[in-house]
């Protein structure tokens, strides 16, 4: 059994043929998937698609979606959490966090929402699903202000110390088509030094994805796609497992296991 950790399968490149996805998926042994939200507007729809495949979902807003939300988004998320508080398929808050990387972002901001929204993971005693790009100092003094009930610190890609930082303070760390790179040094380094209980695999689809599936922007121009999707999940394993050495059925008995770890309300869905 794979499980991804984090899939946008709401996302509209997906809207063609979300169904023959969530079957291509199955038909790879990707038996259940973790579905985010990036803002208010994707409240509903990540909940719809999580029960209509039986799936597990995440409510939250996206650093780089809150350039664009008002202050009352993080009543309405509020409010949705509150709905759902009950939701056997709420399994976490995100996709919440900060992102240093992209210019011109009103970082302020970004840490008043990401603040914000921990004190509700605490409120409504849900892990947290974290953006991490270039920013993990930050969300670290951060959770250290407002500890919350550990979660995932998806596509990782910063130090071994602050790895060992996040799994100290209870989250696993994500990994997926980035690691599949051969000049993705500090990522496959990350992948072999950490101990296998910290370590959860995702697609991020449709983005990030793997070697196999990169294309340049040119090519992208010229319409080439480059979508990944969760049926890559196995074969973006395989990665990890020649990393490691260690056997592709033991390696997908412990990431399942630490993604139900990370997120328990996960494992009562079956």
């Amino acid at each position: 059994m794979w499980i991804d950790s984090h899939c946008h399968l709401d996302a509209a490149a997906f809207d063609a043929d979300r169904d023959a996805v969530v079957a291509r998926a199955r038909a790879a042994g990707v038996t259940q998937i973790v579905i985010p939200a990036v803002d208010r507007d994707g409240f509903d729809r990540v909940r719809s698609l999580a029960h209509r495949h039986g799936f597990g979902y995440a409510l939250g807003i996206h650093p780089l979606f809150v350039e664009n939300a008002a202050d009352a988004d993080l009543r309405g998320l509020h409010d949705a959490l509150s709905a759902c508080r009950d939701d056997p398929r709420l399994v976490a808050i995100g996709e919440i966090g900060l992102d240093h990387f992209v210019p011109g972002l009103d970082h302020a901001r970004q840490e008043r929402f990401y603040a914000a929204q921990l004190r509700l993971a605490r409120e409504f005693e849900l892990p947290a699903i974290l953006h991490v790009r270039r920013s993990a100092d930050t969300l670290l003094k951060h959770l250290r202000a407002t500890p919350v009930r550990g979660g995932i610190a998806h596509a990782f890609n910063g130090s071994l110390q602050q790895a060992l930082a996040f799994v100290a303070l209870g989250f696993k760390l994500g990994f997926g088509g980035a690691m599949t790179f051969d000049r993705a040094l500090q990522i496959r380094r990350l992948a072999v030094a950490l101990p296998l209980d910290a370590i959860v695999l995702e697609t991020d689809a449709p983005d990030i994805p793997p070697h196999w599936l990169y294309r340049t922007a040119a090519q992208r121009a010229a319409g080439a796609s480059s979508r990944n999707e969760p049926a890559e999940l196995p074969r973006i394993a395989q990665t990890l497992v020649e990393l490691r050495g260690i056997a592709p059925a033991e390696l997908a008995r412990a990431t399942s296991a630490n993604v139900l770890t990370a997120l328990p309300r996960l494992a009562a869905l079956g």
